[in-house]
């Protein structure tokens, strides 16, 4: 069974053959991120569990670029966007837009959702789907152009 944890640790494997320092030392701090939660709380983490650690450790990154890049730190935003990329290969195929729209507008009608008040619910049945392909915060912005 290749479950998402044996993926990271096979990229870890394969990058510490190649010499590529800089992957192995980005796929570890992944590795501890997960193992700090299984520890923490005395489960083994699934896919869709990994996932959710995963996609945390890009938006930590995204945030830091936006921080450096605003401080005119070049170099470190693109230390953590190549940190960005290593990480990102582990999440699922990214949803087209046609995808996201139609998956909105099918959530929308079964949540009967007519107004801002019923974002949170169109938001939250949305959350196990879009896990991992799609940015939480260009769907977040797609359902208020159709609920406002």
């Amino acid at each position: 069974m290749n479950t998402l944890k044996n993926q990271i640790t096979d990229v870890l494997k394969n990058s510490m053959r190649a010499k590529d320092m800089a992957t192995v030392t980005v796929i570890r701090g992944v590795q501890a991120a997960i193992k700090q939660i299984e520890v923490d709380e005395r489960i083994e983490l699934d896919d869709a569990q990994v996932l959710a650690v995963i996609e945390k450790q890009i938006k930590q990154r995204k945030e830091s670029i936006k921080a450096f890049s605003g401080a005119g730190r070049d170099d470190l935003a693109s230390k953590e966007q190549a940190e960005v990329e290593v990480i990102s290969q582990f999440l699922p195929a990214a949803m087209t837009e046609e995808e996201l729209d139609s998956i909105i507008e099918q959530t929308i009608a079964a949540q009967e959702a007519t107004s801002m008040k019923d974002m949170g619910k169109v938001m939250n049945s949305l959350r196990p789907i879009i896990a991992g392909r799609a940015d939480p915060a260009q769907v977040s912005a797609k359902i208020k152009a159709k609920l406002s």
